[in-house]
């Protein structure tokens, strides 16, 4: 390519994009209908049975048979991964990082076929697809940067002041073994692809669970790694929808550590399950957001619909750091309000494979079912829809799972306030100081994203009292989305998280390992 895919690039296309996302479109779609494997100790397996997955755009377009994997095969799975073990974590970090920089190699020669797969599957517009599978790549890239600059986090420590002996002291960071990764439908490559990186750099070998939903993706970053070449039982991958596999899989002996993707109710029971166990497990869960944005008085309210737009429906708000929740204060309140109305009638809406369409359909025909709930209950207990509310079920949309962008007004007593819709679908609250809307953002017992609209001289009051992890002020690009390795990173307070750490920041790739003290007296 002539270009970097980046943020910044998918923010103005270059030509280039859209002429080569086309032309991978329609070789995706010559390839449609296939049989797709599970892959298990260097080897890719039909399984016993298949399931159909079919686009969310056309319920008509069949993607594939993907095989069901079974708890034999999640046991299968992890002593191949345990058996490989051994060898892996003694591999040298360079070859290691080696290994993992071919894998991002792979992912961007095939950049643009991938994300004809995920717009397919799950329903992103070519630019958000795009950037989901660049920041899988960025990721391996980055993982294998960081490991080898922190000198695989082997430290020497002051000799003990020991008379008439040498005492050597080093900390050495070590990895735990086989680590399950279970990733969410919504980024189904780059949340693999992220904890998959992080657990193989630092020495783990990894079985991943894909998303039942999304199963092509995870087939396609299995693809990457299996071509990469690395030995036989390092990863391996299961798709499928036997509900026994995830537990299977979570309470093996076998299983070392687990990195989970998805909501704050799995995540718990996740976590209780391992922390249950006689000899505690490491968890790192990221489970989800119900994200605010509080917009002052000093506001410029341009930007501020801008990127409220494009953080309540970027992706039909499939995402746990979507907008949700914004507290805008009264003075304020109507005409910011006129600029989101105005930029949420002029959203395009419909299949996401064409450049001209912005929004496509959700991703499930769960959430598709959920969103005319909620917006039943958003014309009552108080609220009043201001616009949007219908599922789309005329003409190219009828066969899809396409609902309209939905913002209401809806008083604090909503019960809809507190719940993570994971839908195109924002509610507004006017509030009559600064104070009084963060006391309201800080009520979720979520904390992952956050934004702000306001003065400059009102950034650090922002900052210093918000509950979130991840924060942006006056962001046009997204007031609530759009970290990207390398520049911000990820991860969530309160339920959101964990363990307080961020995924792409100087604190992840430790958490994957545990620390040795190894002391020599000679």
């Amino acid at each position: 390519m002539s270009f970097k895919l980046t943020y910044s690039t998918m923010f103005s296309p270059p030509p280039e994009l859209h002429t080569r996302f086309d032309e991978a479109m329609h070789k995706a779609m010559a390839s449609l209908g296939r049989q797709h494997t599970i892959h298990i100790a260097g080897a890719d397996r039909s399984g016993l049975r298949t399931v159909e997955s079919r686009s969310p755009i056309d319920q008509r377009t069949l993607l594939g048979e993907f095989a069901v994997a079974t708890v034999n095969e999640s046991d299968q799975a992890l002593q191949a991964a345990h058996g490989a073990w051994n060898g892996w974590q003694r591999t040298p970090a360079a070859q290691r990082a080696a290994y993992l920089r071919r894998v991002a190699q792979l992912i961007e020669q095939r950049v643009f076929d991938i994300a004809a797969a995920l717009t397919l599957e799950v329903g992103k517009n070519r630019v958000e697809a795009l950037g989901e599978v660049q920041e899988t790549a960025d990721f391996f890239n980055g993982y294998a940067d960081e490991f080898e600059q922190r000198q695989a986090f082997d430290h020497a420590l002051p000799n003990d002041p020991l008379a008439g002996f040498v005492s050597r002291n080093r900390s050495v960071l070590k990895p735990y073994g086989a680590w399950v990764v279970i990733n969410p439908f919504n980024f189904p490559f780059a949340l693999a692809g992220g904890p998959v990186a992080a657990a193989l750099i630092t020495g783990n070998t990894v079985v991943l669970k894909g998303a039942p939903a999304t199963p092509w993706a995870g087939r396609l970053l299995a693809d990457c790694i299996r071509d990469a070449g690395l030995p036989a039982g390092v990863f391996n991958y299961l798709s499928g929808v036997d509900p026994d596999v995830g537990p299977a899989l979570t309470q093996h002996p076998l299983t070392a550590g687990v990195t989970f993707t998805g909501s704050h109710a799995v995540g718990m029971q996740i976590g209780r399950s391992l922390w249950s166990a006689t000899q505690p497990k490491p968890y790192i869960a990221e489970m989800g957001g119900k994200n605010a944005c509080i917009v002052t008085a000093s506001a410029d309210l341009e930007r501020a619909a801008t990127g409220i737009i494009r953080s309540a429906f970027g992706m039909g708000g499939q995402k746990c750091s979507a907008l949700s929740r914004l507290y805008v204060h009264q003075d304020v309140a109507d005409s910011l309000l006129k600029h989101i109305l105005e930029q949420t009638a002029r959203l395009r809406i419909g299949n996401p494979s064409k450049q001209e369409n912005w929004l496509g359909p959700t991703a499930t025909p769960a959430g598709y079912a959920s969103y005319a709930r909620f917006a039943a209950q958003l014309s009552s207990h108080g609220a009043r829809t201001l616009i949007g509310g219908a599922q789309l079920r005329e003409g190219e949309l009828a066969h899809g799972l396409f609902v309209e962008p939905l913002v209401a007004e809806a008083p604090p007593e909503h019960p809809l306030w507190q719940k993570e819709m994971f839908l195109p679908i924002l509610m507004v609250q006017r509030v009559g100081s600064n104070n009084a809307a963060m006391e309201l953002a800080n009520q979720s017992p979520l904390g992952l994203t956050a934004g702000f609209y306001g003065a400059t001289n009102e950034i650090a009051w922002f900052q210093g009292n918000i509950e979130a992890g991840v924060t942006y002020a006056n962001r046009p690009q997204g007031a609530t989305t759009g970290a990207w390795p390398g520049y911000q990173p990820f991860g969530g307070w309160k339920g959101s998280g964990s363990t307080g750490k961020a995924i792409a920041s100087f604190y992840y790739l430790p958490q994957y390992m545990r620390e040795q003290s190894q002391t020599v007296v000679e």
